[in-house]
């Protein structure tokens, strides 16, 4: 009865002219990747998120929608069929895993919840491109940025974003894909896909001295819209938030996307214990605003798509900053109340 009121909900707005509202796009095939118990990307990842959704009062403004299975025609696109043979070969039994490196792990259901995570990518592009949906944010696992087109890393096995960019640009003819990328740690696999592809701006940030310990030249790439943000460890909001302003913002308004994708990774979260940065869930918010107020040439259309964020607590109220902002509702209450501790620091300053 509920998802019948939703979709009727839905079906009033497009006929009143208006836009549908954010989607959430997930699946129960992601709780299967079972990495290990000790493995940081825990099934609970997804819970976490949701549950703080509905404790803001976000959830109940969401259309949600079942993520669907990539198409191999799709998959082609970014992975060679050699390496994905790579991974059906590999694929192990039920109840064993198979360790691909020291973190990259695949257990019976991983590679079949990957093609449903990229499949929840390539659904909300179609979504946002046909006014289905004004944002989307795919709740997927496992994450995908450190895939590269023929090598798995970083618990990483299909590369979701590149997958749902490059779709974008088959299917729907798009010239200009923008990738923003603000997960702690560098986005090795999206790089090395699109380093001869000038129709996407990859604008990714990443904390130095961290997995996949970069050594970036300008020259390795061959696409000049590559830019590459590190910040050193400790940087706070300030900074964090001044670099983005003058390095961030005026490529992202130059280069007028047509659509956004997001790498949504919440691990530069100061509480969270894989990274040494300290933003606040304020800056999650903070930034999407930013995303939404300089990318208006492509009208709203935005994915978001999950990636890091690792320690659960700060994993959940960073996401519910981020998708507030999406649905329109603005800041939560506490990044508000740190908004207003910020501005009076920097008046001091």
């Amino acid at each position: 009865m509920n998802a019948l009121i939703r979709r009727l909900r839905t079906l009033l707005r497009r006929l009143m002219g208006k836009n549908a509202r954010t989607v959430w796009i997930s699946h129960p095939i992601f709780l299967q990747h079972q990495p290990g118990a000790r493995h940081p990307d825990t099934p609970q990842r997804i819970h976490v998120i949701e549950e703080a959704l509905k404790q803001q009062n976000i959830w109940r403004r969401l259309q949600t929608a079942t993520a669907e299975e990539v198409s191999d025609r799709q998959l082609a696109l970014v992975h060679p069929r050699k390496y994905l043979n790579f991974l059906e070969c590999h694929q192990p039994a039920e109840g064993k895993i198979y360790r691909i490196d020291d973190d990259t792990v695949m257990s019976h259901d991983s590679l079949y919840a990957a093609r449903f995570a990229a499949g929840a990518v390539v659904q909300a592009v179609d979504m946002v491109m046909a006014k289905k949906a004004y944002h989307a944010f795919c709740a997927i696992r496992p994450p995908g940025h450190h895939a590269h087109s023929d090598q798995a890393g970083g618990f990483c096995l299909i590369n979701n974003t590149a997958v749902g960019a490059m779709h974008a640009l088959a299917k729907h003819r798009l010239q200009r894909v923008a990738i923003i990328d603000f997960d702690v740690h560098h986005a090795d696999g999206t790089t090395e896909i699109f380093q001869d592809d000038p129709r996407i701006l990859l604008l990714d940030m990443f904390e130095t001295d961290l997995f996949p310990f970069p050594q970036l030249k300008k020259s390795d790439s061959r696409n000049p819209n590559l830019h590459h943000t590190p910040f050193a460890p400790k940087t706070d909001s300030r900074r964090f938030r001044e670099i983005i302003r003058k390095q961030w913002l005026p490529l992202l308004a130059a280069f007028k996307p047509e659509l956004v994708l997001i790498s949504a990774g919440f691990d530069a979260h100061r509480d969270d214990e894989t990274g040494r940065l300290k933003l606040h869930e304020a800056d999650y918010a903070w930034l999407t605003h930013k995303i939404i107020q300089t990318a208006s040439s492509c009208g709203g259309k935005i994915v978001s798509v999950l990636e890091g964020g690792y320690t659960l607590e700060p994993l959940g109220k960073s996401a519910a900053a981020h998708i507030g902002v999406l649905v329109g509702l603005g800041k939560t209450a506490e990044a508000a109340r740190y908004e207003k501790k910020l501005k009076k620091k920097n008046k001091r300053i």
